[in-house]
């Protein structure tokens, strides 16, 4: 059955033609015989059941449907151009709105001075950023970008690993004189533990896990205190004063453990991974605002060294104390 649409390639055919005084003159323009153009121009006549051209045999005059199909078609192909047009400028400067979404403590010390240097690069695009407790949910779509911990499992968003980041286990050295270090999980249970309620993650349940592979083994240890809060600064404040140990992601505690105000607990043992990922629609997998976003937060962090040499600084913390119990 023949289609009664009109096919994206005939409104330029239609727009050449109308601007021609004959149907000879516009084969001559388009590079095709007269016969061409005319069966053409009969097909499409055919097939929406109008007459759009009256031909005579010295001129030819556009009826009342032609009129209505040449105004629509000059009004989309000067849009296409400009759509065109914006899409190579935007190969090489993104422009317009980007809205970005992290969460409280990371957005606030690591993403808002991205954004603000990105927007020097790209001062053609406007940047919005919100900072929320818990991550917007993946068919929220008031988020062009969201920065992460942890790859969501779902298949309806796009999830770009940004850096690499683990969550540590620490607690200020005067904590640690006190109360004793862990050897072992199950030590932790008679420690004050600062507790954080944030997304999804199940509360006051810390899990830590030896080997690798099949020899994995891990550990879920219900833990206790009494301090608890949904901001992660808060909590590593609290550390930093005495008050227990915490776990944090790396990029809040590193700067601490390298200058010894934070002190590595049980650290021969991995807890949950958390990389960093940039979470957004399949719909933006070639938006140059959001992939040149993504990429430029990559190289920043990369660069920064936040995320970097946690294990060495961690490892130099915990020997300027022998583990001991008191």
């Amino acid at each position: 059955m023949m289609s009664s649409t009109i096919q994206p390639a005939e409104l330029g055919f239609f727009s050449a033609l109308a601007a021609s005084p004959s149907l000879s003159a516009a084969g001559r323009e388009m590079g095709v015989s007269t016969a061409a153009v005319s069966k053409h121009l009969a097909q499409m006549e055919r097939r929406l059941g109008v007459v759009l051209i009256n031909r005579t045999t010295r001129r030819m005059s556009l009826t009342p449907e032609g009129e209505l199909l040449l105004e629509h078609a000059r009004r989309i192909l000067r849009e296409i151009d400009a759509l065109d047009e914006l899409i190579a400028q935007s190969k090489t400067s993104p422009k317009g709105l980007l809205r970005v979404n992290a969460t409280l403590g990371f957005g606030r010390m690591h993403i808002a001075p991205v954004i603000s240097d990105f927007v020097r690069q790209y001062p053609g695009v406007d940047v919005q950023l919100q900072l929320s407790v818990h991550p917007p949910p993946i068919t929220d779509d008031a988020y062009d970008v969201c920065v992460r911990f942890g790859e969501p499992p779902d298949g309806r968003v796009i999830a770009r690993r940004i850096a690499p980041n683990r969550r540590l286990l620490c607690a200020a050295p005067a904590y640690l004189d006190r109360h004793g270090r862990p050897r072992v999980p199950r030590d932790l249970m008679e420690h004050h533990c600062i507790g954080i309620r944030q997304g999804d993650e199940a509360y006051g349940l810390w899990r830590l896990t030896t080997g690798r592979g099949s020899k994995a083994h891990t550990e879920s240890i219900k833990i206790t205190g009494n301090l608890t809060t949904n901001d992660g600064e808060i909590a590593v404040l609290w550390a930093l004063q005495g008050h227990g140990i915490v776990m944090r992601a790396e990029w809040d505690v590193n700067r601490h453990l390298a200058q010894g105000l934070l002190e590595p607990v049980l650290p021969h043992y991995q807890t949950p991974a958390a990389d960093i990922y940039a979470v957004y629609p399949q719909r933006h997998q070639f938006s140059t605002r959001v992939q040149a976003f993504a990429g430029f937060l990559a190289e920043a962090l990369a660069a920064s060294g936040a995320l970097a040499g946690v294990g060495a600084s961690a490892g130099n913390a915990g020997r300027k104390r022998p583990a001991r119990v008191s």
